[in-house]
């Protein structure tokens, strides 16, 4: 069983909880990606809003006492993307005798796999001013959305139209571009714990299977190797395609997340 979970404050953020107890698959999605090929058989539910500032604090803190998080799970796997990652090692860090294994499909946790394509946003935590801010409202418009989905694509027709412009539709909903804004400021604090997730790597060495579109545009591939510096035994597989592997690749992608269930 898959379950789809939307979060209404729309961010680039997906992680899976897989229940060992029973088998189903749990899907945090935001900033759109609600109706893609990749993930069409999925049915969908919503993670409830925090109040204040949108931050990936804030999300942990939902996901955590919701039942579509992981609330009473005891044992689980956990599949991230983007933004994701850093919620799911946040939740990881919290209870490592939790997690059973981690699939991580772009999901960043080191300095060496950011791009220069966080340039403009890294200037913004330095100096969080009006003008840093503004800028970084280009990352939000219909275009630029698009291009997320298809830089680094060798076939584009295999994107999903309705996958960039349903994304499109949503950030346009009021109010949703300042929550962009506010988490691409908070994200300075995912940087920051990625000391602590890398010491939680070294220490618990949970299964990891890194799938990486090789041509994303913010998380390079030293970003997916250098897993296995902290899990000698991690397995790191790369996809020729962008930021979204699943919306290209999902027919490799799977047999690998099964292999890795299977071992």
């Amino acid at each position: 069983m898959t379950l789809m979970v939307g979060l209404c404050v729309m961010i680039p953020v997906t992680v899976m909880v897989i229940d060992c107890r029973k088998p189903a698959l749990r899907r945090l999605n935001g900033r759109g990606t609600p109706a893609t090929r990749a993930n069409t058989r999925a049915g969908g539910v919503s993670v409830p809003c925090e109040g204040g500032p949108a931050s990936v604090t804030a999300i942990v803190s939902s996901m955590s006492r919701t039942r579509a998080g992981v609330a009473g799970l005891a044992r689980y796997a956990i599949y991230v993307f983007d933004y994701g990652a850093p919620v799911g090692f946040r939740l990881a860090t919290h209870h490592p005798e939790r997690i059973t294994a981690i699939i991580s499909q772009n999901g960043n946790a080191y300095q060496e796999g950011l791009s220069g394509g966080w340039n403009p946003i890294q200037r913004y935590w330095k100096e969080p001013t009006v003008e840093n801010r503004a800028a970084l409202r280009n990352f939000l418009t219909p275009e630029a959305t698009k291009w997320q989905y298809v830089h680094g694509v060798q076939d584009e027709s295999l994107v999903a139209p309705e996958s960039y412009t349903l994304d499109s539709a949503l950030l346009a909903r009021p109010g949703n571009n300042e929550i962009q804004l506010d988490l691409f400021l908070d994200y300075a604090s995912n940087v920051a714990l990625y000391p602590k997730f890398q010491e939680y790597f070294r220490t618990h060495r949970p299964p990891l299977l890194a799938v990486w579109g090789k041509n994303d545009p913010f998380f390079l591939p030293s970003g997916a190797e250098a897993f296995k510096r902290d899990i000698p035994g991690a397995v790191v597989r790369f996809f020729d395609t962008g930021h979204f592997a699943l919306e290209t690749h999902a027919a490799e992608i799977t047999p690998a997340i099964r292999d890795l269930g299977a071992s």
